[in-house]
């Protein structure tokens, strides 16, 4: 017997959905009424499905209260909109159906073409999530993945903090799986079942920094046609993750000084403080405790959030691991993608150790994927891996010394200050704890400026084994 598909049916207080109809006879119904919120556990519910928002009973003088509300708790799921009437009369729900709905029919509506249209999203809901179990991106997942002393210790240190309610602060360098730490850390929490809601600190304009975060009432401003929660409140009851907490400006920093110490919001265009409860988490590439030094990040916010922290350990402390996470790429590839399977000979294996990866897991997993791509051979060499320059038998590898590391390690040192410090010497120099002279004469020895753009592309620019090589 074939299993029915779920389609999920929002709806105003007693209104379900009309169970006699033929078309609905394939799908297994859940109906939600939007007229009370969400609880706090999110739904079980398979991971492909689609929606309907029933609005035939809709009036345009009670607005759906919680909609925002249930969308979130639901997503990912593709709405198709049922309308007593065309939308463009009613700019409430053409506001609705065009923020949620990917299709509406209005009544008396066609269940020929109903049918049809959830058929169809349905079809693309499966064919996304198969695209997203076996898409390579998902390689951040086995992150924390490995038996080396280091991600052994930090899986530890991980679980012991899931079970407290406090804030964990998880810093270490970019590609590295700060995203990944945050999940592990919701997933084995007691709010687990509750939402995960990531704010990417970098990309939040500050103009529009307090209506993202604590959501705005209907009319506070202009185009504000109803109300919003914010992300902090969409939050309540699970996780929240502010990723990337070092790129806040000092005005954004302020903004969430009242709900880190107070656990309280207040939308833009009210004065009725709201009382959230969700589990904070932030990462950070940048030690915070160097930018508090250094005047560019809140001292107060720093001490709320850093009384437990995490570091990621870098991929060259855990080499122990490459063999494991070398065959989830390959084997990754190989349900991805129409290739040959592919193994990694000899040679590129010792280079895999060899290399010092300053894009960490990222660069990792994309040198592996591409090369696995592009060779047409069963096996993979160094030059398929770009790391021609590393391989053992090469005799221009033997050239490499103690004295080729020290600088490369003195090289991103540099770079790692000058960019924290905005290319302050002075400032770099007391981060590096040596003098003002000692600075400006390693910067001469190895040829650095203060053009330096990141920590990344320095140390790759000036490293004699990642020359010609891309991060």
């Amino acid at each position: 017997m074939t299993k029915k598909k779920t389609l999920l049916w929002l709806s105003s207080g007693p209104h379900k959905p009309p169970t006699d109809e033929p078309f609905l006879r394939p799908w297994e119904l859940v109906h939600f009424d939007i007229t009370h919120p969400p609880g706090r556990r999110s739904p079980t519910l398979p991971p492909v499905r689609v929606g309907v928002l029933d609005f035939t009973h809709h009036s345009q003088t009670i607005p759906p209260l919680h909609l925002d509300s249930w969308i979130e708790a639901l997503t990912p799921t593709a709405w198709v909109g049922l309308l007593p009437y065309a939308p463009h009369s009613d700019v409430e729900l053409s506001d609705i159906v065009a923020s949620f709905c990917v299709d509406y029919h209005t009544q008396p509506y066609d269940c020929a073409r109903l049918d049809n249209a959830l058929g169809h999203l349905w079809g693309m809901a499966e064919l996304q999530h198969q695209l997203q179990t076996e898409d390579p991106g998902q390689f951040e997942h086995h992150a924390l993945d490995g038996h080396s002393p280091a991600i052994r210790q930090t899986r530890a240190l991980l679980k012991r903090f899931a079970h407290t309610d406090e804030p964990v602060l998880i810093h270490g360098d970019s590609g590295t799986g700060k995203g990944a730490a945050a999940r592990f850390l919701h997933d084995h929490s007691t709010v687990a079942q509750g939402p995960y809601i990531t704010v990417n600190c970098a990309a939040l304009p500050i103009n529009l920094t307090q209506s993202e975060l604590f959501g705005y009432e209907k009319g506070a401003f202009t185009h504000a046609m109803s109300a919003r929660a914010g992300r902090i409140e969409k939050a309540d009851g699970g996780t929240l993750v502010f990723s990337g907490i070092d790129e806040l400006k000092p005005e954004q920093q302020s903004a969430l000084l009242r709900f880190l110490q107070e656990g309280l919001i207040e939308r833009v265009g009210s004065h009725q403080p709201r009382k959230i409860r969700a589990r904070i988490v932030a990462t950070s590439s940048l030690l915070l405790k160097d930018l508090v030094t250094l005047g560019q990040f809140r001292g107060d916010i720093y001490y709320r959030l850093g009384s437990l922290q995490v570091r990621m350990p870098r991929l060259s402390e855990r080499l122990d691991d490459i063999p494991l996470l070398a065959e989830i790429v390959l084997r990754s590839v190989r349900r991805f993608a129409t290739t040959r399977p592919k193994t990694l000979c000899a040679a590129a294996t010792r280079c895999l150790f060899l290399y010092p990866w300053p894009g960490n897991l990222r660069e990792f997993h994309n040198r592996i994927r591409q090369a696995a791509l592009l060779s047409e051979a069963p096996q993979l060499t160094p030059a398929d891996l770009g790391l021609a320059d590393l391989d053992p038998d090469q005799p221009h590898v033997q050239a490499l010394s103690l004295e080729t590391f020290r600088a490369r390690a003195e090289q991103e040192a540099i770079a790692y200050c000058l960019n924290l410090s905005n290319n302050n010497v002075s400032a770099a120099a007391r981060l590096l704890k040596i003098s003002r002279l000692s600075l400006y004469r390693l910067m001469d020895k190895h040829r650095q400026d203060l053009q330096t753009p990141s920590v990344q592309s320095s140390s790759a620019s000036h490293s004699p084994i990642n020359k010609g090589e891309s991060s």
